[in-house]
């Protein structure tokens, strides 16, 4: 009798890859396709996503704006009036300060000790924080600001995905802050820029390319709090809701900190290539403003003495 049942065993541990392969396959579906997501536009969008996974911050400016834009551009950096495309992201004119607290020597040991004396083991006060400042910044895009209604909308879902998220990350615990402190501050060192100063005289795709691998580290860093944005941008989905000449509005779909985000985005063809209008827009706004609208020169405060741990 211990045969045909040795012969059962052995039939089922062979099955077993099997089985796997179909459980996974039911588990993990690629999502379907958006209507007209082999379109010229959709493609376009899709390609921007692609540059940010990348960490190709230079390949993501070029392909966001016309090439004579992006000449434009780069002697605005260099004059200082211009940080284009770092001002599509939250609190720009903060990256230099940052990267100089970052980089400065023994900032591990310093900003260690501020987060223990101040967000340390402190989760609930952290997660009402983030409670607030997320209805408030849903609020405030909602009503405030210079947005277009895409931004409105896009943005709104953005921090209310964003505020869920922090309400359940180790925002407080200290040995991610350590594992954080310590692998931005490395990154920061790298770039070689810590100041106004250092941009400009790197020029804006020299001071993009020198800031790729700090970008690629901080979404690192992100992923290790449970925000995997690298995934996201993998499964962004663009699909083509209208299109008429040289106008068209695309469909953007991606999941963030596990909610949906579905919004949509116009694009102008320029000289045979597709452009969000959005970027355009802010492009020709620092193109066009008259006077330098970053300074030549900031000077960071001294920084406290760090309590006692």
């Amino acid at each position: 009798m211990s045969k045909p049942r040795l012969s059962l065993q052995r039939s089922g541990l062979a099955a077993l890859p099997l089985l796997a392969v179909l459980a996974i396959g039911a588990c993990k579906r690629e999502p379907a396709e958006l209507a007209g997501a082999a379109s010229e536009p959709a493609a376009a969008v899709r390609q921007l996503a692609h540059h940010v996974r990348a960490n190709d911050l230079v390949g993501f400016a070029r392909a966001a704006v016309p090439p004579a834009q992006y000449a434009q551009l780069e002697i605005a950096w260099r004059e200082n009036r211009s940080r284009w495309p770092l001002t599509e992201l939250p609190l720009e004119d903060k990256l230099a300060p940052m990267l100089a607290v970052l980089a400065a020597k023994d900032s591990e040991r310093r900003l260690g000790r501020q987060f223990d004396s101040q967000f340390a083991r402190q989760d609930r006060d952290l997660k009402a924080a983030a409670r607030s400042l997320g209805l408030f910044g849903v609020q405030y895009v909602k009503n405030e600001g210079n947005y277009t209604t895409e931004e409105r909308d896009h943005y709104a879902q953005i921090i209310r995905a964003l505020g869920e998220w922090a309400e359940e990350a180790p925002l407080g615990d200290p040995q991610h802050a350590d594992v954080t402190i310590t692998r931005l501050a490395a990154a920061a060192r790298k770039t070689g820029l810590t100041s106004e100063q250092d941009l400009a005289a790197a020029g804006m795709e020299g001071s993009l390319r020198r800031l790729s691998p700090f970008f690629a580290e901080a979404k690192a860093v992100l992923d290790n709090y449970g925000l995997p944005l690298d995934a996201s941008l993998a499964d962004l989905r663009t699909g083509l809701v209208e299109q008429k000449g040289d106008k068209a509005t695309v469909r953007i779909h991606y999941p963030l900190a596990g909610q949906e985000i579905d919004t949509v985005a116009s694009l102008e063809l320029r000289d045979g290539h597709w452009y969000l209008s959005d970027y355009l827009r802010h492009v020709e706004q620092v193109l066009a403003a008259p006077a330098p609208v970053i300074p030549a020169v900031a000077e960071l405060p001294a920084n406290p003495a760090p309590p006692a741990r």
